[in-house]
């Protein structure tokens, strides 16, 4: 009896700073620039640069502020970076003598692991971590 009415207690308390603290997030948060797009829109987009998914598994955002973890979180203070499939396009290709690329993001911490990519069929071949692509030079044998 005791245990349950301590549980409601800390409960309670729990919700209460829970509460005080999403006021105080969505209120720093919050924007005071016009914008043309409705607040729902906004919520939805998966970057600000990007209208769709760009993998063939991803969820679009608006399926997946339907979750349940999602109600009554205000999406207008979740960050949402700018795509950066475009920019990995733009990347030239890098061109090899070697039959193999060696691709770790740059190494260090901001890279990833350390990928094989073998290039013996003389097309682009992207790193699966960091989308860079890698060709190797044509060889011309007389």
């Amino acid at each position: 009896m005791l245990a349950a009415s301590v549980r409601q207690v800390s409960r309670r308390i729990a919700v209460g700073r829970t509460a005080r603290t999403l006021g105080v997030t969505t209120m720093r948060f919050k924007s005071t620039v016009p914008t043309t797009t409705t607040d729902k829109q906004i919520a939805i987009e998966q970057a600000p640069n990007r209208d769709a998914v760009w993998s063939s598994d991803q969820r679009p955002r608006s399926d997946v502020v339907e979750d349940p973890r999602f109600v009554q979180a205000d999406l207008l203070g979740q960050p949402r970076p700018m795509a950066a499939i475009e920019l990995i396009a733009e990347e030239p290709v890098r061109q090899l003598e070697t039959r193999l690329a060696c691709c770790d993001g740059g190494g260090g911490p901001l890279g990833h692991p350390r990928v094989w990519i073998n290039l013996d069929d003389g097309q682009p071949q992207s790193c699966g971590y960091c989308g860079l692509r890698f060709q190797m030079k044509p060889h011309h044998h007389h």
